[in-house]
């Protein structure tokens, strides 16, 4: 393909298969771009949108295009052209990911670490789905408080209440309940939508959490704590226990490095509802604009 004919918003990989986004979200999630400086990201924006108006610097050649894409994906909105915040951006979510996720699962014995991780885990997915939001569809500040605030309401509940009833049962038991209280957080926020739309893009984006947690149907929950369970039994362990933090957050990220991209993957980032589908406001509100000629809407479900 000749440079100058290179569409920079053509998708490299086919994304009408599950295949071609996993490639598409292993590209843009490399935790090695978020260590790149703004001013980098700042120069392969320009570079992107150059190639759209059409003038490609001379000497361009069609991989640095492709790398500049991938870094403009992995560091822009993709509504607003804005950069994200560090911490809401894909290429983050694999080392923010698992040293949450490995600290939850290391600091479970007391009550107030239980309280203070949840809290963590919560405020960062809050800080992650707003960052990746559709942000051609307007959010007012109390719908952020509901969703923040019934996330991270079940979550503590769920981790504490399930904590005290725990103490007497074995302690692998209580290993397991950080990730009952992130599946209850994430269930919730379905329950407490209105609109059709948003239970529909939030339950796909609940979908990808959760397969993101509870890798290769729920291996990851099932399995972690049980190894950890078996080496701590071991004396070079018991001699190493400041090291079972480090050591749990690595076998996390081992995990995430390829569940993240692959829950990522599982729905069309462009998507679409029946208009017969959505609430009576807004199913009349097309109609009357538009009559019978348009019969679906869609939307980008966000991350």
């Amino acid at each position: 393909m000749a440079v100058s004919t290179f569409d920079i918003d053509a998708p490299r990989w086919d994304q009408s298969t599950f295949m071609g986004r996993l490639k598409h979200f292993f590209n843009i999630t490399d935790c090695t771009t978020a260590l790149l400086p703004d001013s980098r990201l700042d120069e392969a924006k320009l570079l992107v949108e150059s190639c759209r108006a059409g003038s490609i610097p001379p000497g361009t050649t069609e991989e640095q295009l492709h790398y500049a894409k991938k870094l403009y994906d992995s560091a822009f909105h993709p509504d607003t052209g804005d950069r994200m915040n560090l911490i809401g951006r894909m290429s983050f979510q694999v080392p923010g990911g698992m040293a949450i996720t490995g600290a939850m699962l290391q600091f479970y014995r007391t009550v107030p670490a239980v309280v203070f991780w949840q809290w963590v885990n919560q405020s960062f997915n809050a800080l992650v789905n707003y960052t990746n939001r559709n942000a051609a569809s307007p959010i007012t500040p109390k719908q952020i408080g509901v969703a923040y605030v019934t996330a991270t309401g079940t979550a503590l509940a769920t981790a504490v209440g399930l904590n005290l009833y725990t103490k007497k049962a074995p302690p692998l038991v209580a290993r397991w309940v950080p990730f009952a209280a992130v599946a209850a957080a994430n269930f919730s926020l379905v329950t407490a939508s209105k609109r059709k739309t948003t239970v529909k893009v939030i339950t796909m984006t609940q979908a990808n959490l959760l397969i993101a947690l509870y890798p290769l149907p729920f291996l990851f929950p099932v399995i972690l704590p049980i190894i950890m369970q078996r080496l701590e039994k071991y004396k070079f362990m018991q001699r190493i226990t400041y090291l079972h933090g480090p050591i749990q957050v690595m076998m996390v990220g081992v995990f995430l490095v390829f569940m993240v991209p692959a829950a990522c993957s599982l729905f069309p980032q462009r998507c679409s509802m029946a208009v017969s589908k959505l609430e009576p406001e807004l199913r009349d509100s097309i109609m009357s604009r538009y009559g019978e000629s348009v019969q679906h809407v869609y939307f980008n479900k966000g991350l």
